[in-house]
């Protein structure tokens, strides 16, 4: 009898364990399911279609060729603004990196958030707008510029920088990776970064290769040469090479300034001799 009951135990404790291995594995699955394709294949040099029409936080109707001007780059996000959480914690990164910069978006290059879920509108954007700009603490004319779209126009422009995201009816969500875009002129995918932190410096610097040096100081553009993208980790790190080779040009200019008041105290030196 006690071995009967040891038997059907073990057998309802194994049935138990294979219907929830069951249930984890169609878990499994289906969040795979949902997670396909959420991700960033990055299209570098790729154009973007500048004549994609979307409509700005006061309402007006834009195309995005309109925030490539003056030969300064745009920094691109695509977020949605119902978000709670993902969308929310990059943009919160995103202006703390914009506060620690010297640059603000209408100066040197231009910044554009355009919603990935096509049933927002202006009203919905113009409110995250004033909120970030409110954080940001750098007056209302920032160009800082939130869009809304058709959903044909948003998968254009995520596709041609290699965005991937997927929407969950029933959490009524969207899927997608935190990620930032970084634009030439010339409307060309130049630069990517990746995660929950961005680092005025790496922002300054994916800026100054999007512009190709035409944003920036010349001090900026030494430093670049020290620094190197990362394409593991989506951001710049040291670059031994360019730390080398801007330190020997520095040895160069400490030696000639050298060599330059030594000789310079020497023919003065040799005339105070002729004068006498």
């Amino acid at each position: 009898m006690f071995f009967g009951r040891v038997v059907f135990v073990t057998a309802v404790g194994l049935s138990l364990g294979g219907i929830a291995a069951s249930w984890a594995f169609a878990q499994d699955e289906r969040a795979i399911r949902e997670l396909d394709g959420v991700t960033v294949v990055e299209k570098l040099n790729e154009p973007l279609d500048l004549t994609l029409t979307f409509s700005d936080h006061n309402g007006n109707s834009v195309k995005l060729g309109d925030f490539l001007k003056d030969d300064r780059p745009l920094l691109l996000t695509l977020n949605y603004y119902r978000c709670k959480m993902l969308c929310n914690l990059q943009l919160n990164a995103l202006t703390k990196g914009l506060k620690g910069l010297d640059w603000t978006p209408g100066e040197n290059f231009r910044l554009v958030t355009v919603s990935i879920d096509p049933r927002e509108t202006p009203d919905l954007a113009h409110s995250k707008r004033s909120s970030y700009l409110s954080e940001l603490a750098r007056g209302e004319d920032v160009d800082w510029s939130f869009l809304v779209g058709s959903d044909e126009n948003i998968r254009n422009l995520a596709d041609s920088v290699g965005f991937g995201f997927r929407y969950d009816p029933e959490q009524d969500q969207y899927a997608h990776v935190p990620a930032i875009f970084f634009i030439s002129p010339e409307g060309r995918v130049a630069r990517y970064l990746y995660g929950l932190e961005y680092l005025p410096r790496d922002v300054k610097f994916a800026l100054v290769e999007a512009s190709e040096g035409r944003v920036g100081s010349a001090i900026d553009k030494i430093l670049l040469s020290c620094f190197h993208y990362d394409e593991t980790i989506g951001a710049y790190g040291p670059f031994a090479f360019g730390i080398m080779r801007v330190g020997a040009a520095l040895a160069v200019v400490v030696l000639g300034s050298t060599l330059i008041v030594f000789w310079k105290r020497e023919r003065t030196q040799m005339r105070t001799k002729e004068a006498t």
